[in-house]
């Protein structure tokens, strides 16, 4: 008991550091602050959600102590309660009935793809957080953006037409709320997967590995989506959460795509250059992001991956 101590408070106090590092304004702080739920995410998957909650309690109130409560509720939310919640779900499973009589039962362990959706789940909570804490109706979240990114984004010496600058300012107010649901969600997405394959690597992880060429979203999430564009156009604040909503999720379509990339692709030659290469134009461009968000829907549609699959001849006899 002492050990699993010693070691929540070590994550927790790990992920406080990494929080608190954007204070001081470099540029390599602004890495620590998107890993920090990393540490806890660790300790959860490695000894226990027990762990990470005794961590994450103690690490929001150290910072509340020195920071004030504020920057404690900000950690709670966007690292904390992730982090426990999550690696507590990746440890969950249940016995089923093994297919022998008298063999051990095997383990049904929680799908991949509702995980995904509480991933969705915390991004939007914490962009809606984080703008709530900006007004309480669209117009003045957009107004205080915009007095905020003037102020960042204003050249001091005149160097830039003000009306250039002022362009720009509108149209990241724009794409802003969108931007911060990208972000979170892909960085809890990558946090649980690093903490993953650290406690894989380092033989704490108590479940196996799962095949995540096989994720699915619920079928559910698809009338969600819909639902969340159509209320995008309402107008307002309702608007704005709709549309953080809709990002999200399709995300987690373009997940999603990614999977089913995995899976049409087994029989290519150079399979991971191509797969790399799919990668890094994403990330580096940006744009095929939407042809994996529909890739994914359509494969949620029509079973893109169960029909390759099943297209597939047998594989040959081990002599």
């Amino acid at each position: 008991m002492i050990a699993i101590l010693i070691i929540a408070i070590a994550g927790g106090a790990a992920s406080a550091l990494m929080f608190a590092s954007i204070i001081s304004g470099a540029l390599i702080s602004l890495l620590l602050f998107y890993l920090a739920p990393l540490p806890l995410m660790v300790t959860a998957l490695g000894w226990g959600p027990l762990a990470a909650a005794i961590g994450g309690v103690a690490a929001a109130s150290t910072l509340g102590a020195i920071f004030g409560i504020p920057y404690a509720i900000a950690f709670a939310v966007m690292v904390a309660l992730p982090g426990w919640w999550l690696g507590h779900l990746a440890l969950l499973g249940r016995p089923v009935a093994a297919a022998d009589q008298g063999a051990a039962p095997d383990i049904e362990w929680y799908p991949v793809g509702r995980i995904m959706l509480w991933i969705a789940a915390f991004a939007v909570l914490t962009t809606v957080g984080a703008l709530l804490t900006l007004g309480t109706d669209a117009d003045t979240i957009s107004a205080t953006l915009r007095r905020g990114l003037l102020k960042v984004l204003s050249p001091r010496d005149g160097s830039i037409a003000s009306g250039e600058v002022e362009r720009l300012v509108d149209a990241l107010v724009i794409i802003a709320p969108v931007a911060a649901t990208i972000v979170a969600m892909l960085t809890l997405t990558l946090n649980l997967w690093l903490a993953g394959k650290v406690t894989q690597t380092s033989g704490r992880l108590h479940r196996p590995w799962p095949d995540l060429r096989s994720t699915m979203l619920p079928p559910m999430t698809l009338a969600a989506l819909s639902a969340a564009i159509g209320l995008s156009f309402v107008g307002g604040l309702f608007a704005m959460l709709a549309q953080i909503v809709a990002t999200a999720l399709m995300i987690a379509y373009a997940l999603i795509g990614f999977a089913v990339l995995h899976t049409v692709t087994l029989s290519f030659n150079g399979r991971a250059f191509w797969l790399a290469a799919t990668y890094a134009i994403t990330v580096l461009f940006t744009w095929p992001i939407v042809a994996l968000i529909v890739l994914g829907i359509a494969d949620a549609v029509f079973g893109l991956r169960q029909r390759y699959l099943r297209s597939r001849p047998p594989p040959l006899p081990v002599a």
